[in-house]
């Protein structure tokens, strides 16, 4: 679905379904709303005057128009609460257009006309409330086309505008809200790919689907299976393949526009298309959600699709070092003793701990295009996901100062919030091993995501952020814009910090 911008009033368009808003506290209504209340002969007042509309965060209420007079065309508005005026930012606007789209669609519209939230009292700049309307629309309307023969639920609208009578702001917010819908099919595609069942999702698939935007966008690409990993001597990420009957992919995507200076910036996605945990069993209840275990490779493939679309001027490379984990004859073992694609060697203690040693060899991998920084993303532990919650905020780890506070200022800015978690010496002690130059898991549970992080510190020299998405990639449950399943956590905070960085 294509979000246009149009100017004109919001009351006369040519929609079945308005949308307005309201702060809460407000007893007249202003503005678009104001406008839209005049056309109802005061129905939205009258309902503010009885209580029924607050316009608390997350509130919706339609009201329809033929019941209470007046001359809107529309067969519903909806008002969205946009809660208190002090505390209202980018990220309430999204929110709030999320669930007023989500509402619409449950309802059955299929021309939507809206006003962009938080352009007039709630202090936004025109381009700034267009962006956070448009986001916060299409990632709630997002629906994972799950192979069901029952498609009924799979009900799309036809049209969406923002309306903005001023010719000038309206000028300004086109162009944001196009950049928009670029970023959103780029998480579109992340989520897809982790919604995916793993034996559609594999890493040949995810190979197809990087030659795929390399042939759209203009990428180099280069898709290594078992063999060409093998002539580069990738100890750790072979070991994790060996027991799968799948081909392993190790993709690498390179976006190079004539004219870009400077070294590049490498973006790097663990990809475990399915990890039952090898020979270290992972318990079998909720296995299945370890469809969600490539969660970094979705994030970069998506980030990287947004990257070609909005053709930014610089250079950056995607990996996606894509394989299963599991278990049969050919398997790792704990106990193994793995060599790594720079010579670190590395004892196999828990075959569950597989993301950190893929991971291993690419961050090496990544050395040859001498990044001025390189960011991992990959759900790597429980342990971050106990210390920091579900669908909260990611754990940051890094060797560089500024290449944190960076990803930390995209990280508010897009609300796929981050914190960073400390990588004391006490951390890499824990990972030291008396048969290899490390261990891969450390010898308690306590510290687990910090421990983790420091042995993929090992393999770096060069200005990286790990973050740890385990407990932001994959919901349980709904929540305002983001659905059930695959978030595409990472897409809009990469994004948004290439294009600002």
């Amino acid at each position: 679905m294509k979000i246009e911008v149009v100017t004109g009033q919001l009351q006369e368009a040519a929609a079945d379904t308005l949308i307005v808003n309201l702060f809460e506290g407000v007893t007249a209504p202003g503005g678009a709303t104001g406008a839209v209340d005049a056309a109802l002969d005061g129905a939205i007042s009258e309902l503010i005057k009885l209580g029924d509309l607050k316009g608390k965060t997350g509130e919706c209420t339609v009201v329809y128009p033929r019941s209470n007079g007046g001359t809107v065309g529309a067969s519903r508005v909806l008002v969205v609460g946009l809660g208190k005026r002090d505390e209202f930012d980018a990220e309430t606007a999204r929110r709030a257009a999320g669930v007023a789209a989500a509402r619409a669609r449950k309802l059955g519209a299929k021309k939507v006309a809206t006003v962009v939230h938080g352009a007039g009292v709630g202090g936004l700049a025109a381009a700034e409330a267009a962006a956070a309307t448009a986001e916060g629309t299409l990632l709630a309307l997002y629906r994972y086309d799950a192979p069901k023969q029952d498609k009924s639920e799979a009900m799309e609208l036809a049209g969406f505008s923002l309306v903005e009578h001023d010719e000038a702001k309206a000028a300004e917010m086109a162009p944001a809200v196009e950049a928009v819908q670029a970023i959103s099919r780029g998480v579109y595609l992340a989520r897809d790919l982790v919604n995916g069942p793993s034996n559609s999702v594999t890493p040949e698939y995810l190979g197809d689907v990087a030659v795929g935007l390399a042939n759209e966008h203009g990428f180099g690409v280069t898709v290594g299976d078992r063999v060409w990993a093998e002539e580069h001597d990738m100890g750790a990420f072979l070991a994790v393949s060996a027991g799968t009957a799948r081909d392993p992919a190790f993709i690498v995507l390179e976006h190079k526009p004539e004219g870009a200076e400077g070294e590049p910036v490498v973006l790097v996605g663990k990809g475990m298309t399915f990890d039952t945990g090898g020979i270290s069993l992972k318990p079998a209840a909720n296995m299945q959600n370890m469809i969600s275990d490539m969660g970094g490779a979705g994030a970069v493939l998506g980030t990287m699709k947004a990257v070609g679309e909005l053709n930014l001027n610089r250079h950056i490379v995607g990996i996606a070092v894509c394989t299963e984990n599991m278990p049969d004859g050919a398997a790792y073992r704990p106990g193994d003793v793995l060599t790594a694609s720079n010579g670190k060697t590395i004892e196999v203690t828990n075959t569950d701990a597989e993301g950190r040693l893929v991971l291993a060899d690419a961050l090496v991998y990544a050395e040859r295009f001498k990044p001025a920084a390189v960011v991992d993303l990959a759900t790597l532990t429980g342990a971050c996901v106990v210390a920091l919650g579900e669908d909260t905020c990611a754990g940051l780890f890094s060797n560089d100062d500024s290449l944190r506070d960076g990803i930390l200022a995209a990280a508010d800015r897009t609300f796929e919030r981050a914190w960073q978690l400390p990588l004391y010496s006490e951390f890499s002690k824990a990972m030291e091993s008396d048969v290899a130059d490390l261990r891969n898991s450390s010898a308690g549970r306590a510290g687990g995501a910090s421990t983790g992080a420091a042995f993929l510190k090992e393999f770096v020299d060069y200005p990286w952020v790990h973050l740890d998405i385990a407990g932001m990639a994959y919901s349980g449950k709904a929540r305002d814009y983001i659905p059930k399943g695959a978030s595409g956590y990472g897409v809009r905070l990469l994004v948004d910090w290439l294009r600002n960085s």
